[in-house]
Order: C-alpha cells, then sequence, then structure tokens
C-alpha cells in the first residue's frame, strides 16, 4: 500500500530520497519527525496526539509500514510522522536508514525523540545522534511512572541544559504531559525555543579532519544539509547514505573538485594518524556512547540501586535454558485452551443467528420468485460460505488476537525470540524469525508482512517462505474438530484440555518442519550465513486491556476476516457449482474426487478429503464443511449440529485414526490459502517465490503424508 501521490488531508505525499515528502497545504502546517527505539512507547504517543486521524501505508520504494497522522494545536495544524523504530541512526537496517532519511531529507520542522527512562542512558545515543543532523530536536522522556516504581530520578532540568534541546517528561499511557509536549513541539517549530545544542567534540584527528572538509562543503551544500555531519558522513564513506544525498542535492558532492580535493587530503591526514576507515567509526560510536555516559551520570538519580532487579529475576526464570522453552510451551498451551473452550459458544451463537438470517434470504428469494440457480448460487453457494467462514473465524480471532497482544504489550515476545534465537541460527536463519513465527498463528498473511522486521533479504524470504508451517486461525477448526473426534473422544470433560495438548503437540512438529525447511533452504538457493542483531529485552510492563482489546479487533481480527471473506465468496460460488453439475447422473465434485482417490489413497486419504483441501484455497475454514458435503451428496454447503454425528459419519466413509493423522499433517503443512498467496506476491514482487512458496510447503505435506501412510501399513498399523 504505497503512499506516493496519496492525499491525506493537508498534504500530498511524495517520494522523496527513500524518504516520504510531505507538501503542505498551507504556510502554517508544521510537520513532525517522530523517532525512537522499539518498546519506548512511541506507538502511544502517536496515537495519544492524532487519535483516529492517522494514515497508514508503506515508505516509498520499502516494504516497511509507517504511520503518519494529524493534530491542531494552537490554531495550527500538525502533521506527525511516525518513524520506524531504531537504536541507531547509522543505516545498519532499512529501518535505521527510512528514520535517517526521513530526518536528514524529508525537511521535517522538528524532531521529537522519544525516550524510555527506565533506560534513559542507551536512548540518548539515538538523541545525540539526531543532534547531528538537526538543530530542532525535542526529547520527549516517556514511561516517567515506570522510572518512579524503579525509584529512577530524572533531572529534567539539568537534563535540558546539558543537551541544549527543549525535554518533556511524560507517561504517555495515562496521557500526562502530553499537553506539555504538544506546547514544546510548538514553541519549537515557531522559533519560540531557545536552542543551544550541544556539540559533540570527537579525537583531535578526527576534528582537524572536519574542520579541513566543513568549509568546502558549506558552499557546496548551500544550507540544505548541516555540513558539519555532512563532512563526518563523507569521511565515514557511508554508501546508502551518499547516494540519499546525491538524490536530494541533485549532484555528486565529490563532483565538487574543492570537496573532492578537501576529502582527499583529510583522509590523508587521517590514513598518517593511524584512523582507518574502521576506527574512524569506533571513535564515532566510543564518543557517543562515553557522552551519555556522562550525561546520564549527572542527570539521572538510582535510588534503587538494582532498578531492575525483578525484571533480572524473571527473565532468569523465562530465558533459562531449562525453564525458558516448557514455559513458552505451557503458556502456548493456555492461549489455545481458551481459545477452544471459549469459542465454542460464541461460534454456536453466530453460526444459529447467520443460518437464520440464511433461511429469511431463501424466502426472501422465493418470494420474488428468483430462478433456482440464481438463489442456489448466491445463498446456498456465496452467502452459507461467508457464514461459516465468519463464524468459524470471528470467535476463536476475537479471543487469540487479544490474548497474544497482551503477551506483546507485556513484554514477552522478545523472550520468545530470545529463547529460539539459537535454533534459528543453527538452522542458518533470524532470530526475528520467530516473532513472524507467531504472528503466523493468527493470519499467514500477517506473519508474512511481519517479515518486514528481518533486515537481510536472504532471511526474509526465507521467513516468508516458511511461515506457512505455523497453522494460521483458518486451520485450527479442522485441527481441533479431528483432534478431538478422533483423540479426544474419550476423555469426557477433559476433551479441550487433550484437544490443546494435541494442537500444541502439532504446533512443536510444525516449529521443528519450520527449522528444517529454513535450513534446506539456507544450505541450496538461498545459500549464506546468519546475520546477527541486536535483540533488546524490553521491561515488562502492566499491559493496558481496553487499548489491547481495541487494537486486537480492529487491526488484527477484523482485517484478517475481511480478507477472508473476499477470497471465500467466490470459493462458494464454484463449490455449488461443482456439486450442482452433473454429467451422467454424476455431479463434477464425485468426478473430480474419483479421479483423485487413487493418489489420495498414498497419503492416507480419499479423493473427496484432497478435493476439499484444493477447493479450501481461497480460505481453509471451508475444508471440514465440503468434506461434510461431499460424503452427504449434498448440493450444498453443510454443518453438522454435533462432533459425535460428525465423527460416525467419517467413520461410515472409512476414516481410521491414520486418516485423521494424514488429514492434520497435511492441513498443517499444505499450500498457503489465497489471501497468504497474494500475500507473499505484494511482498517478494516475484511470481517465482510465489510459486515457491506454494510448492514448497505442498511438497513437504506430500513426503510428509505418504511416509507416515507407508511406515503405519508396513507395520501393520492400519
Amino acid at each position: 500500500m504505497g503512499l506516493t501521490g496519496e492525499s491525506m488531508g493537508t498534504g500530498a505525499l511524495e517520494s522523496c530520497c527513500g524518504a516520504l515528502k510531505i507538501e503542505r497545504e498551507t504556510a502554517e502546517d508544521r510537520i513532525i519527525a517522530l523517532a525512537g527505539n522499539p518498546n519506548v512507547g512511541k506507538s502511544t504517543v502517536f496515537n495519544s496526539l492524532t487519535g483516529m486521524n492517522q494514515h497508514t501505508g508503506n515508505w516509498p520504494g520499502k516494504t516497511v509500514a509507517n504511520a503518519h497522522g494529524k493534530y491542531r494545536h494552537r490554531g495550527a495544524n500538525f502533521i506527525l510522522v511516525d518513524l520506524p523504530g531504531t537504536y541507531s541512526l547509522m543505516a545498519n537496517s532499512e529501518e535505521e536508514e527510512i528514520a535517517r532519511n526521513f530526518i536528514c531529507f524529508g525537511n521535517p520542522d522538528a524532531v521529537v525523540v522519544v525516550a524510555d527512562a527506565t533506560c534513559l542512558e542507551r536512548n540518548l545515543n539515538l538523541v545525540l545522534q539526531t543532534m547531528e543532523i538537526s538543530d530542532r530536536v525535542l526529547l520527549c522522556v516517556n514511561l516517567l511512572d515506570e522510572a518512579k516504581k524503579k525509584k529512577i530520578r530524572i533531572n529534567l532540568k539539568a537534563l535540558s541544559e546539558k543537551l541544549g534541546i527543549p525535554v518533556v517528561g511524560t507517561s504517555a499511557r495515562s496521557g500526562k504531559g502530553l499537553e506539555r509536549l504538544k506546547d514544546a513541539a510548538a514553541d519549537l517549530t515557531q522559533g519560540k525555543s531557545r536552542l543551544h545544542p550541544m556539540r559533540i567534540t570527537y579525537s583531535d584527528e578526527i576534528e582537524r579532519a572536519i574542520s579541513l572538509l566543513q568549509p568546502a562543503l558549506e558552499n557546496a551544500l548551500a544550507g540544505k544539509l548541516n555540513s558539519r555531519w555532512a563532512a563526518l558522513k563523507l569521511l565515514d564513506g557511508d554508501k546508502s547514505l551518499l547516494r540519499a544525498m546525491q538524490d536530494y542535492l541533485g549532484k555528486d558532492l565529490s563532483s565538487d573538485q574543492k570537496v573532492f580535493d578537501r576529502l582527499r587530503e583529510a583522509k590523508k591526514q587521517l590514513r598518517k594518524s593511524g584512523v582507518t576507515d574502521d576506527s574512524f567509526r569506533d571513535g564515532i560510536v566510543t564518543k557517543i556512547v562515553e557522552l551519555c555516559e556522562t550525561v546520564s551520570r549527572e542527570t539521572i538519580t538510582y535510588e534503587k540501586k538494582e532498578y531492575a532487579q525483578r525484571d533480572q529475576k524473571i527473565d532468569r526464570i523465562l530465558t533459562s535454558k531449562a525453564t525458558g522453552i516448557p514455559i513458552m510451551l505451557l503458556l502456548l498451551l493456555g492461549i489455545f485452551w481458551i481459545t477452544i473452550t471459549g469459542a465454542n459458544v460464541p461460534s454456536d451463537l453466530l453460526a444459529s443467528g447467520l443460518s437464520w438470517v440464511g433461511e429469511r434470504l431463501l424466502e426472501f428469494f422465493r418470494w420474488i420468485s428468483a430462478p433456482a440457480w440464481v438463489t442456489g448460487l448466491l445463498v446456498e453457494g456465496v452467502y452459507r460460505t461467508l457464514a461459516w467462514v465468519i463464524s468459524v473465524m470471528l470467535p476463536p480471532m476475537a479471543i487469540f488476537f487479544p490474548l497474544f497482544t497482551l503477551l506483546e504489550d507485556l513484554g514477552y515476545l522478545p523472550r520468545v525470540a530470545f529463547n529460539l534465537d539459537n535454533f534459528f541460527r543453527k538452522a542458518c536463519a533470524h532470530g526475528k524469525q520467530a516473532l513472524t513465527m507467531c504472528m503466523g498463528f493468527g493470519c499467514n498473511a500477517c506473519g508474512v508482512i511481519g517479515c518486514r522486521i528481518i533486515d537481510s533479504p536472504r532471511e526474509r524470504l526465507i521467513a516468508i517462505l516458511t511461515n506457512n508451517f505455523v497453522p494460521c486461525n483458518g486451520r485450527f477448526p479442522t485441527l481441533i474438530a479431528v483432534l478431538t473426534m478422533f483423540f479426544a473422544v474419550s476423555a469426557g470433560p477433559f476433551q479441550s484440555v487433550v484437544s490443546a495438548l494435541g494442537l500444541t503437540a502439532v504446533i512443536v512438529f510444525g516449529v521443528v518442519v519450520t527449522m528444517l525447511i529454513s535450513r534446506l533452504l539456507s544450505k541450496t538457493i538461498l545459500k549464506g550465513m546468519p546475520s546477527s542483531f541486536n535483540l533488546e529485552l524490553p521491561p515488562y510492563r502492566r499491559p493496558q486491556i481496553g487499548r489491547v482489546i481495541v487494537r486486537s479487533i480492529f487491526d488484527r481480527t477484523l482485517f484478517v476476516l475481511r480478507r477472508a471473506a473476499v477470497v471465500a465468496a467466490p470459493a462458494g460460488l464454484i463449490i455449488w457449482l461443482l456439486a450442482n453439475s452433473q454429467i451422467g447422473g454424476v455431479s463434477l465434485l464425485a468426478r473430480c474426487a474419483g479421479f483423485l482417490d487413487p493418489f489420495a489413497k498414498l497419503l492416507g486419504m480419499d479423493g473427496y478429503i484432497l478435493m476439499a483441501f484444493i477447493l479450501g484455497f481461497p480460505a481453509n475454514e471451508i475444508v471440514v464443511p465440503i468434506i461434510i458435503m461431499s460424503y452427504l451428496a449434498a448440493g450444498t454447503l453443510t454443518d453438522y449440529q454435533s462432533l459425535v454425528q460428525l465423527h460416525s459419519l467419517l467413520l461410515a466413509h472409512g476414516w481410521t485414526w491414520l486418516t485423521a493423522v494424514c488429514v492434520m499433517l497435511f492441513s498443517l503443512l499444505h499450500w498457503p490459502c489465497g489471501t497468504t498467496c497474494l500475500t507473499i506476491k505484494k511482498e517478494t514482487q516475484s511470481r517465482k517465490w510465489t510459486a515457491l512458496a506454494f510448492a514448497i510447503p505442498t511438497v513437504t505435506g506430500l513426503i510428509v503424508c505418504f511416509a507416515v501412510t507407508s511406515v503405519a501399513r508396513l507395520l501393520g498399523l492400519a
């Protein structure tokens, strides 16, 4: 969803050097860039200031998402651009490059850097780097409420005097300090703030090189960029920045003879002083870190020396080699149990309500004397398919997504990535793939989009190609129904617990397959070594229940449901046509199933089951009702009233424990749904990778089912 040329209320959006350029509609409009490390509450600040007046999309030419919105204060419009969360502006990742480019070349009127009050020293690194680029920087020290609980005192006035920029303290989750933040941003953009930004002084060798090059740059840049910062970056030789700078200026700075000569002389002097390219950047980084320590020491007081002791004690349990994985599995089991038991009643109520609406629709079409084929296509085909998808998907998603988001808000998901990082490294994949895998539980399409957080193109592709091995919400109904009927039926009141245990075991198997296929890909078509990344374990925070529910319902549940409904509607039409079109007294559905039956037998299934998976390509939720419809030889999508009835129907058509196992394995491993395939095509911009994303799980599912069936029959177990 690109933003180039899109209208946004008060401004048109254009691409500029990979940055998002916003053209003001009026001279009074002010553009503010919102920067910050991940997990500092930047999104909370953004959401609180802009409310519902937001727009989302991708950065021009990038797959990293952006959000921008506006608010009105003191009679003026302020356009707030939420930059990707980043630890540095030295462009080691796509997110850092985007943030840096917008601050440098997007011409914001001010940059607000949001910092975490509980770990301010680490956050100051980004503040100081931003101050080198722009002299209009405002520091928002957020999460003061959490700092207070941990007995951390920050002298905001002294911090402002030290840095020479405005500093505002906030607790964005409760709304405290946000009015002061708006006032300070307005003063800064209107030139009312007294600014004396701190200048970082580097080693004598680096300072001499800067002073030699800077005068030549001042003439060449004509005030468009900070000449001191530009000198540093030219000496550093950051290729991505130099390309972006060339695009912005419309010329290559090295083509200016004076700049070229001074740059060559400055580098020559550095080499004579023993400063290599690597030690130059090390000198820059070291000085910034030392300055962060100095400023923190003079402005922050820790009344509790072991202020992070509680989090450390919890992490010793949750990230331990001995207990980390078991606790993760128990949490997963608990979430599935709550989802399974909690979704039953609302799902039944929703199905009953939609069924009642379907009956009224049938009566309406009969009343208007509509042709039978029209009634069949629209009501028995399209509507009933949509009704099934909604009644099956909505309740569990409305439970699962909030629970998942609660873990995210609590700060647990980075611990999942930490626990699985070593396993993914052994698979030559990226540790962040654990997070994208978690996103896939709700919807594989969301998991694919989530792969944007992986910087390496190679490792991002591996994550995209293997995301389907995690069962999405659409495959849960099939897995849960089969588990309950064939393996939990004798568990009595503990059916839901046994089903949750079985589902957890299936998912663990899917994770193992994910790692095996990731390693296979990294040793064949996507060769390479895993890249390193910094994983910050954020402090544990009390989740905001209300915000979590609203965000998960609107941003995730309804988003996924809408996409599923779009592809399920035409699927219903095709299913009805196949079930009601006959050749020689036999429906096309039955003929196709008969054709597939010999092949399906090799996989431990039958032709009707395999046909149901094929027709379920648009939406995995409709696999079970297609099987029921096929076995009953019905012309419409059918739902059985109880699992006991469904179990009897399946047994009557030759199902055994082996059939159940193969159906679950194939449901877990088979091709992605239509929505996910479309998402993969959009994310990779490649038909080849989309085809591979379809073929890899399909071949894996066929091989696994064939192997299990062959072994079971060879041992006389089936």
